[in-house]
């Protein structure tokens, strides 16, 4: 008597973020699940356009192969700070540079090993999710309504102090921290 294979999911998204997570887990470098999947997994609204994931740079070959083996379709962009991997369609983006700078060992150190879609995996904190992405808004990309969600659901995961600090130089992010104030979201602390 054979065994058949489980059928795959109604969602190709979920099935491309669990096989990335296991590839690069059993590839044995370090990674977390970041953006806006990691948020979800913290219990804000889920995404729906892609799942993101971060290694470091020397660990990018390791985590190419690793992620081709699985079945997925590893392609280069133009941008030199990721990598991008199609299961069905579906999108993971493979980060080896944040908000333009070199991922760090410390940033893994802030992760927590928490359960996605039946997949234990690294979960960026949710300070560093939030602050990864007001880092990157600007006025070409200048989007609260997806930030406000984010900010309510993981409000009391969050340490404002550090967020503050971490995006004080960006006019956009001390606007949307203004709003979270503003709107009793949260207590967000004053500039030092």
């Amino acid at each position: 008597m054979s065994v058949e294979p489980a059928p795959a999911s109604p969602n190709p998204l979920h099935d491309a973020l669990r096989l990335t997570a296991v590839a690069l887990a059993e590839s044995g470098i370090r990674y977390a699940l970041v953006g806006g999947y990691a948020a979800w997994a913290r219990g804000a609204p889920e995404p729906s356009h892609d799942a993101d994931f971060v290694i470091m740079e020397k660990d990018l070959e390791v985590a190419r192969k690793a992620i081709a083996d699985a079945g997925l379709d590893v392609r280069e962009p133009a941008e030199n700070w990721l990598f991008k991997a199609y299961h069905r369609d579906a999108l993971i983006d493979v980060l080896y540079r944040m908000c333009g700078e070199q991922v760090e060992e410390e940033l893994f150190d802030r992760t927590d090993m928490i359960e996605v879609l039946a997949v234990r995996m690294p979960v960026l904190s949710a300070t560093d999710v939030l602050s990864s992405q007001l880092r990157v808004l600007g006025e070409h990309y200048c989007d609260f309504a997806h930030l406000l969600p984010t900010a309510r659901a993981l409000r009391e995961q969050i340490d404002w102090a550090v967020v503050r600090r971490a995006v004080d130089d960006n006019p956009y992010a001390r606007a949307f921290l203004h709003l979270v104030g503003e709107l009793g979201v949260a207590e967000v602390p004053a500039a030092a």
